[in-house]
């Protein structure tokens, strides 16, 4: 589609989204065409200002054809009748219609030069003082500095809203830094990686060879490493991946990493036969944590007849009989610091929390229940009857440093720690590194920490394998729960999950009540089973809605991946209609009544919580990786949606942030951790050893409350259950931990 231009002043901004500058404006042409309405992603633009748009037409479903902008010019206007227009549409605070005219009575054309070069001479106006004519100054000039500011970055191919949030952090540096150096803007800019800095950096002419670049690939590299899990990169892994990113043999890299290492711009740990490369804030979190928890743990005397005495009673009074490794876990609770419980499904990891919390009222000790998610934390509440909330709730989360790094702030750290004698965590193997940080940052010793999980789960979708490198140091107490209790030997879904994580196989003859399989070897027919199952089959079986019935796939891409799923499951679960709204993002269409899951943290987006009839009674921030909801509105003219999360919270996700949701009828394997589900599906035909492993079976089986059902080949099921490879992740807390207490 060709770009055309129009030419005119801007008569009217309807709509302007001060979040991600997203602006409907009608302009006044000044040629012979009709006025027009345009849309597009321009912060800067003002009323009474004339322009001249580039862009395309474009016809919207409900609002007819508009004009949307690609580009904008501002265009100098020396009339006095233009001039006034634009003064007095509110562009400038402080002038009006009248003082409009008065301003351009005195100066005439010359009104804007002497804004610009001689502002104190505003003060000869009638109604301005100097100090207000200061003020006029500051913002005519902030606003023409951003305009051309932004004019200059969409030559390097910067869009209006990178554009904007470049000029805000750098101001007038912006032009140097830009010509020298474009790399800062990864380092100093959140949203801005190496790609999009190499991008400028080539437009700008900055040479392949430019130390800057290769410094700034390592740097990229590493914080890549960080998105996948890992602490550090090997010297061997990390120079080949700066190589490939910079598509050039670069023989030079291991000079370059010994440079930043030198000048602390990096760290370079030589352990274990090998060099590893870490960026400063998480070798140090790693370094800090392993400190702080060897700090913790302390002994406390507690008498071990008391102890006996007082177990005999839980067992008595809720007519219960303890394993032996239950009754452990409360001995070691009571007279340890640092204490993990660790157990399969049915072993009664919630039986012992609540045995735990039983004896910490009998000692009149204070604590703290908390789990990764929402779900977790509700799941938590629900079975112990008491508050458990999520872990950044529990420290008081109060905003994010906007560096890139996904550093948020808490109110609860070292300064202000938490209250309480002690703190247990559920699904810890969710937990990751920089979590794990804040919270141990926010405990004091003598605070007892005590973290429950899974280590057989999947490990955290953030950097770290925080329980399992706990459990390995060897260093601290350890409880595992190994015996399957009479209830839940009666489910199918639970002792599959055991046959599975022990290696042993699994029987798929559909002879149980709860875990199914249908054997099926052909995608399409696959996906046709998938919906038959949502839409009839399911939800009486289980008393769920089809929303509530959960798709969960091993991988992202190919026919059975989760991206083609969801557009098979929305096309005739959630299907077009004319009473519901729909916006098309990329290559999504997002549209009302759509389940949907945050795909990262974003610890600064807002949120409400309302009550009977949409009243707010709770306001907060902070939406997460793995949070899904229901898509409540669409507001095609705003650009934004309103999703519903758990627990009536609602968030209002203007154009620029839908990026961070997708469709969520399915969703990874990976994305599934710390939920339940009242039934999951499985789709398993043919995949990489890598990621059709036993442990990912194992965690899709256990998301499960009430029913299991696989449909592929039982070839599939069988390979993975004997497959016991993982990817690696580098993580050094277990040697952290290991050189402070051993």
């Amino acid at each position: 589609m060709l770009s055309e231009k129009l030419k005119g002043y801007v008569e009217k901004i309807r709509f302007r989204n001060e979040v991600n500058g997203y602006t409907v404006f009608d302009l006044s042409c000044t040629d012979e065409s009709d006025d027009m309405t345009c849309v597009g992603n321009l912060p800067f633009v003002n009323e009474g200002e004339h322009v001249e748009v580039t862009g395309t037409y474009v016809e919207h479903r409900t609002y007819g054809l508009q004009f949307s902008v690609s580009s904008l010019e501002v265009i100098r206007i020396d009339d006095n009748m233009s001039i006034e227009r634009y003064l007095a549409s509110g562009a400038i605070k402080g002038i009006g219609a009248v003082m409009a005219k008065r301003i351009v009575d005195k100066f005439g054309e010359d009104t804007f030069r002497i804004m610009e070069e001689e502002p104190e001479r505003l003060a000869e106006v009638k109604g301005i003082s100097i100090n207000t004519a200061a003020r006029i100054y500051e913002q005519y000039n902030e606003k023409r500095e951003m305009r051309e500011a932004v004019i200059f970055l969409q030559k390097y191919g910067i869009s209006n809203q990178l554009a904007v949030k470049i000029y805000n952090e750098y101001k007038e540096e912006v032009y140097s830094v830009i010509k020298t150096n474009p790399y800062r803007l990864a380092d100093d800019i959140r949203g801005v990686g190496f790609k999009i800095a190499d991008g400028i950096g080539k437009r700008v002419g900055i040479s392949p060879d430019s130390e800057f670049r290769k410094k700034s690939a390592v740097s990229y590299i590493l914080s890549q490493a960080v998105s996948y899990g890992h602490i550090y990169f090997p010297e061997n892994e990390l120079i080949k991946n700066v190589s490939e990113l910079l598509a050039s043999d670069c023989t030079d890299i291991a000079d370059i990493l010994s440079q930043m290492a030198f000048a602390g711009e990096i760290i370079c740990k030589e352990e274990d036969g090998e060099k590893r490369y870490y960026s400063n804030y998480m070798y140090y979190m790693e370094l800090n944590s392993a400190r702080m928890l060897a700090d913790l743990d302390c002994g406390f005397a507690v008498s071990d007849k008391e102890l006996d005495s007082h177990i005999k009673r839980i067992e008595k009074n809720r007519e219960i009989t303890l394993a032996d490794m239950q009754k452990k876990a409360i001995s070691e609770a009571m007279k340890n610091g640092v204490l993990i419980i660790t157990g399969g499904p049915g072993t009664g990891k919630t039986t012992t929390i609540d045995a735990i919390i039983n004896a910490f009222e009998t000692w009149g000790l204070d604590f703290l229940l908390a789990a990764p998610t929402g779900r977790a934390a509700k799941r938590m509440s629900e079975a112990t009857g008491y508050e458990a909330q999520t872990i950044h709730r529990l420290l008081e989360m109060s905003g994010a440093l906007d560096d890139g790094r996904e550093n948020v702030m808490f109110e609860r750290n070292e300064s202000c720690p938490l209250e309480t004698d002690a703190v247990i965590i559920d699904e810890m193997s969710m937990v990751d590194m920089p979590l794990f940080y804040a919270l141990l940052k926010a405990m004091v010793v003598g605070t007892r920490l005590i973290m429950v999980g899974d280590v057989n789960q999947l490990p955290s979708v953030g950097p770290g394998s925080v329980l399992k490198d706990i459990i390995d140091s060897g260093c601290f107490n350890v409880v595992r729960l190994n015996e399957v209790f009479r209830q839940a030997r009666d489910s199918d879904i639970v002792m599959n999950a055991h046959r599975i994580n022990a290696g042993s196989s699994i029987s798929l003859d559909n002879k149980s009540r709860d875990f199914f399989f249908l054997k099926r070897d052909n995608p399409q027919v696959i996906i046709n089973v998938i919906l038959q199952l949502i839409i009839k089959n399911l939800p009486d079986y289980v008393g769920a809605g089809m929303l509530d019935i959960q798709v969960l796939s091993p991988t992202r891409k190919g026919e059975l991946g989760v991206e083609n799923l969801n557009v098979m499951l929305q096309k005739y679960i959630n299907p077009p209609s004319e009473r519901k709204a729909e916006i098309e993002y990329r290559e999504n269409v997002f549209r009302e009544g759509d389940k949907v899951m945050q795909i990262k943290n974003n610890y600064q987006l807002e949120w409400e919580r309302r009550g009977y009839h949409g009243v707010v009674v709770e306001q907060g921030a902070g939406i997460f990786n793995g949070d899904s909801g229901i898509i409540r509105f669409v507001n095609t003219v705003a650009q934004e949606i309103t999703v519903e999360f758990e627990d009536n919270k609602y968030v209002i996700y203007p154009y620029a942030l839908l990026e961070e949701l997708e469709l969520a009828y399915a969703i990874t394997i990976h994305k599934s951790q710390g939920s339940e589900y009242p039934a999951v599906i499985l789709p398993l035909l043919s995949g990489t050893s890598l990621l059709f492993n036993r442990n990912l079976l194992y965690t899709a089986v256990t998301r499960a409350k009430k029913c299991v059902t696989i449909v592929g080949l039982p070839e599939t099921v069988a390979k993975m259950i004997n497959n016991e490879r993982e990817q690696k992740r580098y993580t050094t807390l277990k040697k952290r931990i290991c050189e402070m207490l051993v």
